[in-house]
């Protein structure tokens, strides 16, 4: 994120002595992108940032994929992954924590989803040194404490965590995360950016939308362990880092590279007066992914409009719709609700329930919102995933079942 921020304690002169009152130095530390090639930050810390004590292994949740074969639109309940412990009832021993839960739901080689239920407990310090992490916020409120500071979290905000930085969520409330954890990094559109990488007028949000820490969050301890997420040529896996001091221990920092939020309020939607394509909703892209997002907003004003979405077949990418507000109105009829996610599969044309494209003709305004991902590579289901798919959905189009005679006859 090319927005320069400058938090805590720096000396005039990068790369330079910074020492503390009573004359130690200060450990100066560039957490950068690209080989030193792309967006920086300078940290400082009071203690050695690469003194580890001991490394073991994490071993990760299932982590494991199944391919959408044979090929079909899926349909998944996501809310039924973490089933809500009704009063008086035996609860679990733990709580999840928005870290060591999260379940997988879909995957490729670029991007994985995840959701977690979260309880109140805080998640262990983390690191993701595979790629930035941008996390939607369904519901709940808390913060994220980062080796930068700390910054907040509501509903309906993106949570935006570069990669490799060290995080722990702190839930206030219970919290539902949807978990976009990239292979690369993540960022605005670059359409939406000057060549100096300033927001540009047509952007439908900008720099004053976003919120990074306001100050250093620092702490004090020794044997501080930090799972830590990273790949080796068997694939994703874990490990269990021991730093010999607390990784929050930075005085300040400055530069363009560091976490921050967005909130989908912010988000101002393009409309126009026939039905715009998904390209005006987009918020992020990433390395052969983009976020976008379908908020409420007024829709096409041409007289003979058609407000839901024509039939299309994305035939370069998946497409995966997550459910958060609203009443969708082009899935009326699908069984579609709250929480859950839609995936349509690139050789597959897609598009609105039959009867909603007449039930929408002189409606002006839509109530829903939504996240999406397109992804350029196939998308298959994670073990999340294959645990709450609603098997009918496929054949809600057409009206029959997998087992009705008529889909194989030709009367």
């Amino acid at each position: 994120m090319a927005h320069y921020r400058r938090i805590g304690e720096v000396p005039p002169k990068r790369h330079t002595q910074h020492r503390d009152p009573e004359g130690r130095l200060y450990y100066e530390e560039l957490m950068g992108e690209e080989g030193f090639s792309s967006d920086s930050s300078l940290l400082y810390h009071r203690g050695v940032p690469s003194a580890i004590v001991a490394s073991e292994v994490w071993e990760l949740p299932d982590q494991s994929r199944t391919p959408n074969h044979p090929l079909k639109p899926r349909h998944l309940k996501l809310h039924s992954l973490f089933p809500v412990v009704e009063e008086g009832a035996q609860r679990p021993s733990r709580n999840p924590d928005a870290v060591t839960d999260r379940r997988l739901v879909l995957g490729n080689n670029d991007v994985r989803i995840s959701y977690v239920v979260t309880g109140t407990d805080p998640s262990p310090y983390y690191r993701n040194a595979i790629g930035d992490e941008c996390v939607y916020v369904e519901s709940g409120t808390g913060v994220v404490e980062t080796v930068f500071g700390v910054i907040g979290y509501r509903a309906g905000d993106y949570v935006i965590v570069p990669r490799a930085t060290t995080h722990r969520w702190v839930p206030a409330q219970p919290s539902q995360l949807y978990a976009i954890e990239a292979n690369s990094h993540v960022a605005p559109p670059k359409r939406y950016l000057s060549r100096y990488g300033q927001l540009l007028e047509h952007a439908p949000y900008c720099e004053r939308d976003l919120y990074g820490p306001e100050q250093p969050f620092t702490m004090t301890g020794a044997d501080v362990e930090v799972l830590v997420k990273h790949r080796t040529s068997a694939g994703i896996v874990g490990s269990r880092m021991t730093y010999a001091t607390h990784p929050f221990d930075v005085v300040g920092w400055d530069g363009c590279l560091y976490p921050y939020t967005f909130n989908v309020e912010d988000f101002m939607p393009i409309t126009g007066k026939v039905h715009q394509p998904p390209p005006v909703h987009q918020v992020f892209e990433g390395h052969n992914f983009v976020v976008c997002n379908f908020l409420p907003r007024k829709v096409d004003y041409h007289p003979l409009s058609i407000p839901v979405p024509y039939y299309h077949s994305n035939v370069d990418s998946d497409e995966v719709m997550f459910y958060v507000g609203g009443d969708y109105e082009a899935r009326r009829g699908s069984g579609i609700g709250l929480g859950s996610i839609s995936l349509h599969p690139g050789g597959y044309a897609h598009g609105p329930q039959p009867s909603a494209v007449e039930a929408s003709l002189g409606v002006e305004f839509f109530e829903e919102s939504a996240v999406m991902v397109d992804t350029f590579a196939p998308l298959e289901l994670g073990e999340g995933g294959l645990a709450v798919e609603d098997a009918a959905y496929a054949w809600t189009w057409s009206g029959r079942g997998p087992d009705d005679p008529a889909v194989f006859s030709n009367s």
